[in-house]
C-alpha cells in the first residue's frame, strides 16, 4: 500500500491548485472542428463572420480556437477573483450526484433569466444545462444585439462540449473527480478529472486536427442523426450515466485513500468513451447552430 502522507499531500495540491477545465483545449478544439465540418455552408459563414468580431485577444478567432474561449474568459481574472470568474465558473458544469441526481437542485432551482438581462450577464447561480438553453434562445432572438449574439456563439461552442465531459455532469461528492488521484502505466498521478479532460483525449491522436479527422471518419450518418436530437436535460442525464457506468463504475478499488491505480482495461475503455463523447458533442453543437442560424 502506498504511504498515506505523500498521497494526502498530492491530493491537497491537485484539488486546490489546479483549475477544473473540461476536455482541455485539445478536446474542445476537436469538438469545434467536428461541428464546423457539419455546419451548413451559410451557417458556417455566419459563425465565422460573427467570431471575426471578437476583439478580446483571448483566442484566435477561428471556430476551433473559439471553442476554448469561455475557459479563457472565465480564468482571465481568476487570480484577482474578478467578476468574470465569479459570475461564469458555475456555468461550465452541473453536479448530478451518483447517489441521487437532481437537476433542479444541481441547477440552483432553475430560475429563469430575468427579462431584459443578457445571458452573458446572467446570475452566477446557474448551470451548464440552463446556460446552453439561454444562449441558444438568445442566438435565435431577433432582438438580441450583434455583440450579445457573438457571445452566445462563443459560449455555445464551449458549453456544449462541457456538458459531454462525464465529470462535468456526474459527481461522487468529489468535485467531479477532483478529489480522487489516479495514475496508470505511462500516465502520471493527477486528478481523475484531469485524466478525463486531457489524458484520454491525447491517446486519440497526435493533435486536434488528426483526432477530429479520425472521429469524423468513424461517424456514420446514422449515428449523427441519432445524436442530433434531444434536450439539454437529456444530454446531462446521458453524461451522468456515462460517469456512473464508466468513470466511477469501472474504477478499481483504491490502493490508498482517494488514490487509484488504473488498469490498462480502464484506460482503454475510457479512451473509447472519450472518443464517443467528443463525437456526440461536435454533432450536437452543429445541430444547435444549424437550427439557430439557418
Amino acid at each position: 500500500m502506498r504511504p498515506l502522507r505523500p498521497i494526502a499531500g498530492v491530493l491537497t495540491l491537485f484539488v486546490f491548485c489546479l483549475p477544473a477545465h473540461a476536455w482541455g483545449d485539445e478536446g474542445h478544439e476537436v469538438i469545434g472542428l467536428i461541428a464546423e465540418h457539419y455546419l451548413e455552408p451559410a451557417v458556417r459563414s455566419r459563425v465565422q463572420a460573427m467570431l471575426a468580431g471578437d476583439s478580446s485577444g483571448l483566442t484566435a478567432t477561428d471556430i476551433a480556437h473559439e471553442a476554448t474561449w469561455a475557459d479563457k474568459y472565465r480564468d482571465s481574472d481568476r487570480d484577482s477573483a474578478g467578476m468574470r470568474h465569479r459570475r461564469t465558473r458555475n456555468w461550465h458544469f452541473v453536479d448530478l450526484e451518483m447517489d441521487g441526481p437532481d437537476l433542479n437542485r444541481a441547477c440552483f432551482g432553475r430560475a429563469r433569466l430575468p427579462p431584459g438581462i443578457p445571458a452573458s450577464l446572467g446570475s452566477a447561480q446557474d448551470c451548464v444545462v440552463d446556460k446552453i438553453e439561454e444562449f441558444y434562445a438568445e442566438l435565435m432572438s431577433p432582438t438580441a444585439g450583434d455583440e450579445e449574439r457573438r457571445l452566445a456563439v462563443q459560449f455555445l461552442l464551449h458549453l456544449v462540449g462541457d456538458l459531454h465531459q462525464p465529470l462535468h455532469a456526474g459527481d461522487d461528492h468529489d468535485r467531479g473527480g477532483n478529489r480522487k488521484i489516479a495514475s496508470a502505466t505511462g500516465i502520471a498521478a493527477n486528478t481523475l478529472h484531469h485524466h478525463w479532460d486531457t489524458e484520454f483525449v491525447a491517446r486519440l491522436g497526435p493533435n486536434e486536427a488528426e483526432i477530429a479527422r479520425r472521429l469524423l471518419a468513424q461517424m456514420t450518418e446514422a449515428k449523427r442523426a441519432q445524436w442530433s436530437t434531444g434536450t439539454t436535460d437529456a444530454w446531462a442525464m446521458e453524461s451522468w450515466s456515462v460517469a456512473k457506468q464508466h468513470v466511477y463504475g469501472l474504477l478499481p478499488r483504491a490502493s490508498a485513500p482517494d488514490y487509484y491505480e488504473l488498469s490498462e482495461a480502464y484506460v482503454s475503455q475510457a479512451t473509447a468513451v472519450t472518443a464517443e463523447q467528443l463525437s456526440k458533442a461536435g454533432a450536437r453543437l452543429a445541430w444547435l447552430l444549424n437550427r439557430a442560424l439557418q
